[in-house]
């Protein structure tokens, strides 16, 4: 069976140094781009705005009661669909 070859103790070295020198310029080259902008807000319906606020006030309302999931129905018959604009609002930043 062939020894495996040992390197120095120097070259190992080096070889970690050289990485970390590249992994600091690259963190320098991602730092020097501008951030991209912010995508504006989609206006938001007046209908799916008082929803959203009437989803936040019942928020506020169990905001120490954390015993469970809370989940919100509302019967709309041809009404806006919501959905988008509300995870837009709570989604944070995904």
């Amino acid at each position: 069976m062939p020894k495996p070859l040992r390197r120095s103790r120097r070259t190992w070295v080096a070889a970690w140094a050289v990485l970390c020198v590249a992994a600091i310029a690259a963190a320098a080259a991602l730092n020097a781009f501008p951030a991209p902008d912010p995508q504006p807000e989609k206006p938001v319906s007046a209908e799916c705005a008082e929803y959203i606020a009437d989803i936040e006030t019942q928020l506020a309302k169990r905001e120490g009661n954390d015993d469970g999931v809370l989940s919100f129905t509302r019967t709309r018959v041809g009404a806006d669909d919501c959905s988008d604009e509300i995870l837009d609002h709570f989604s944070g930043d995904r």
